[in-house]
């Protein structure tokens, strides 16, 4: 008896002894990161106005720029909240894809893409919070790279209004030419912050903000456009507005689902087969979108040479 009562006591010391190691080996897991810095102490092009502290300084490694994701600096609420709507996102598209069949049924292809776009662009631009610190290149390639992901998701959102809210009379006015323009809005807003940014050292403030705010504008003003018509004809009713998606289009992806599930005779009879031409659009508003981020990421390449000579 007491060999088993010394042997129990033998196997709790241990594990005390393995819990004290704990804090060892977090610490050897996660070092200690280097402390973040105000704005004078990092060139000018990581500085953002009115933000005076919390900056990473540059040129450490890739381990330490990942490692931020758990300190506190300027950029961590905007990390973490687009790395949290992104985890909604997948959520929501696994839920979704226990009822809808996104590989079968090309009407689910739009609500797929907004899905895909949505994601994209959230985890693009958590990219970009996290990693731009590393150096003056990494600074443009991980923005340009989050200005591919918004022109993604403003298509994407396009596509999905315009296929599943869209009424028979604003669909009768713009049906041949809204997604040519959306697709072309969105290309031309990723060219617009592109050159916005790689141009802001040589153009006045305003001139900079003006490149990336007018394209998006403009995107944004059709993108929406088919949700703000079936709004007004909706209240113009005489019995009020009673449809559910109506209000839920304030949070974008439920009201879709909701017209994905109610709206199906009206959009099959306006569309017919448009979503395989939809999905190739969409797949070329990418492309174009990326390779002007790569062409404009080698101009900055060809400037920071020029002016290290």
């Amino acid at each position: 008896m007491a060999t088993v009562v010394m042997e129990q006591i033998g196997r709790l010391f241990i594990n005390a002894q393995q819990l004290r190691q704990i804090p060892q080996l977090l610490e050897s897991a996660f070092p200690t990161l280097p402390c973040t810095v105000k704005a004078d102490d990092v060139p000018w092009v990581f500085r953002e106005p009115h933000i005076i502290g919390g900056y990473r300084q540059p040129d450490h490694s890739w381990r330490y720029y990942f490692l931020t994701l758990f300190q506190r600096h300027n950029e961590a609420l905007n990390v973490w909240t687009h790395l949290l709507a992104a985890f909604i996102i997948l959520v929501k598209c696994q839920e979704l894809s226990e009822t809808v069949d996104f590989l079968r049924d090309p009407h689910a292809q739009p609500l797929f893409i907004v899905l895909l776009s949505a994601f994209t662009y959230l985890s693009c631009s958590a990219l970009a919070h996290l990693l731009n610190a590393k150096s003056e290149l990494s600074h443009y390639t991980f923005y340009f790279l989050d200005y591919v992901g918004v022109a993604i998701y403003q298509y994407g959102s396009a596509l999905a209004h315009f296929y599943y809210a869209i009424e028979e009379g604003w669909h009768a006015r713009v049906r041949g030419i809204f997604l040519p323009a959306a697709a072309f809005l969105a290309w031309f807003s990723c060219f617009g912050c592109c050159y916005g940014k790689y141009a802001s050292p040589r153009l006045p403030k305003f001139a900079h903000k003006l490149f990336q705010v007018v394209p998006s504008g403009l995107a944004y003003c059709l993108d929406i456009s088919p949700v703000l018509h079936r709004i007004y004809s909706c209240h113009q009713q005489e019995r009020g507005c009673s449809n559910q998606a109506v209000a839920y289009h304030r949070y974008q992806i439920e009201a879709t689902r909701i017209d994905y599930i109610e709206r199906r005779p009206l959009y099959e009879h306006l569309h017919g087969n448009l979503a395989h031409d939809a999905v190739a659009l969409f797949v070329f508003t990418a492309c174009c979108s990326a390779l002007t981020a790569f062409y404009v990421r080698k101009r900055v390449q060809v400037q920071m040479r020029e002016k290290e000579e």
